[in-house]
């Protein structure tokens, strides 16, 4: 029923796009196109989390059986079982994706769970349409249309969050307001909490990969950062950059680039097709900006913390580094995100037939072997910071609709890594559990466990397997990138290899 109620609510999503789009356009000024695309994904998420329902491995059942009439050991079945009612507060930026049918309601929804949403402000026309799609496809699904529930108003929200019947909670939005609901559900008997509390992103550009393509990199990033006005959760925030000539190369790509972007308008200010018709009506649009510091200024706490806070919008902040240490003292000032980006030249990549020593003086002089360790040092700074490390690429292209892709960055944190993107496999976030199981690898014939990723991250001591996807691995290290077949798999009731036993946490 539940995955009949989930295709219903993509099919009735699709056959009132038209209105949906409309009326989401005229309360956000999001634009058609970028609308459309969006409704289109949002129903494609709801339809994959319908297979994740017929599949049922999120239920993770474990069958014991007796070992004989005379044996003092019961039989014993183990699976999962649906919290209760999740509240669920939308988002201001995706008024559908991450609102009342985006992926929050429907991992609950998919585990069963009931679901009340907290109606952002900017869109409550659209979250009123798309809440009564949704009970009509609960009522086509054989369920309640009662199964969700919709609420509007700040004093709304924190009521529903201290509501006894509340079991669990998801929010998309800024740190300051997720912090205030965290705050508010540590009730007396707590409840978990979902949040994604916004991200930097933060980019590290290379001397090397500065020199190769400065003109390439600012573009790159001039796109990223403009996207949808700058209002993509993944949009780049910081960027190191070398001070170098190289650097100043990059740079002036990337103000030339942005210079020429024409104007947008932010979700939740009035536009065309939103605001106040006729000469009179208030200039809401927003322009792209770079502001620049060196990054020694942001290494310890002082004057410029400032620019160490999420700007929603298209703007991003370049420190440039003198010296390879500045890097990582400004990455450990930062908290979790959702991704990192590491730009670096085909000799740092690995790239056959390109000699990996520097040309010239900089920043990052050293023979190939040393190069080699740069990034691999650099790259070890990243990975914990994100739940997704992107090298020589830009966001977004999100895998947030992918199967292997969890919660979104939550509050208590669970074992790392910390923050992901809400995804198919937060069904089993909404699901209750008796044990903690240990990660373990789904590549073929790997049974081995780990506390980051996957043992083809670079912790590994062998190189690197031919038929593997992603970076090159450099001398002592495993290949970094994650592929399909690293999606972190979440079993129990198994002892291999003197793996722990079940119930056993994390290491």
């Amino acid at each position: 029923m539940r995955a009949a109620f989930l295709r219903a609510a993509a099919a009735l999503l699709e056959e009132e796009a038209e209105a949906v789009v409309v009326v989401a356009d005229a309360e956000t000024a999001l634009g058609t196109d970028r609308l459309t695309a969006e409704l289109a994904g949002t129903a494609y998420q709801l339809r994959a989390f319908a297979d994740v329902v017929d599949e049922g491995e999120y239920l993770d059942v474990t069958i014991d059986h007796a070992a004989g009439l005379t044996s003092s050991r019961p039989d014993l079945r183990r699976y999962k079982l649906p919290l209760g009612v999740v509240a669920v507060y939308g988002a201001s930026n995706f008024p559908l994706a991450f609102s009342v049918p985006g992926s929050d309601t429907a991992s609950a929804l998919a585990a069963g769970c009931p679901v009340v949403v907290n109606a952002h402000p900017d869109h409550p026309a659209t979250s009123e349409l798309c809440a009564a799609l949704l009970r009509r496809a609960a009522e086509r699904g054989g369920l309640p249309a009662a199964v969700l529930g919709l609420v509007h108003g700040f004093d709304a929200g924190v009521a529903l969050i201290n509501h006894p019947l509340v079991r669990a909670a998801g929010f998309t939005g800024s740190e300051r307001g997720g912090r205030a609901l965290y705050d508010a559900a540590a009730r007396p008997h707590p409840i978990p909490f979902y949040g994604e509390l916004g991200s930097f992103n933060p980019v590290v550009i290379s001397e090397a990969a500065a020199r190769e393509r400065a003109e390439a990199i600012g573009e790159g990033l001039t796109g990223s950062m403009t996207l949808g006005v700058g209002q993509f959760c993944v949009k780049p925030g910081l960027v190191l950059a070398p001070a170098t000539e190289a650097g100043d190369r990059v740079l002036a790509s990337l103000t030339a680039a942005a210079a020429a972007t024409p104007p947008g308008v932010r979700a939740g200010q009035p536009g065309e097709g939103a605001g106040e018709p006729g000469p009179e009506a208030p200039d809401c649009s927003v322009r792209a900006g770079v502001l620049t510091v060196p990054a020694a200024h942001l290494a310890a706490e002082g004057p410029y913390d400032l620019l160490l806070e999420e700007c929603f919008g298209p703007v991003t902040v370049v420190a440039r580094y003198a010296r390879e240490d500045e890097i990582g003292a400004v990455l450990r000032r930062l908290p979790g995100n959702l991704t990192s980006n590491a730009q670096l030249s085909a000799a740092e990549c690995g790239v056959d037939g390109v000699d990996g020593a520097d040309e010239t003086d900089g920043p990052q002089v050293g023979e190939p072997g040393q190069a080699r360790r740069r990034v691999a040092r650099l790259l070890e700074q990243l990975t914990p910071l994100a739940g997704r490390l992107l090298v020589n690429g830009w966001p977004p292209a999100s895998p947030s609709r992918r199967p292997s892709t969890t919660a979104a960055r939550t509050r208590p944190p669970p074992p790392p890594p910390r923050w992901w993107a809400p995804g198919p496999s937060t069904v089993r976030c909404a699901r209750s559990s008796t044990r903690t199981p240990r990660p373990r690898c789904s590549r073929p014939n790997c049974v081995r466990t780990t506390r980051w990723a996957c043992p083809g991250a670079w912790t590994g001591a062998s190189s690197r397997a031919p038929d593997r996807e992603g970076p090159p691995a450099l001398p002592g290290r495993r290949a970094t990138a994650p592929h399909a077949g690293h999606r972190r798999v979440w079993r129990a009731g198994e002892r291999r290899r003197g793996v722990d036993a079940p119930g056993a946490r994390p290491a």
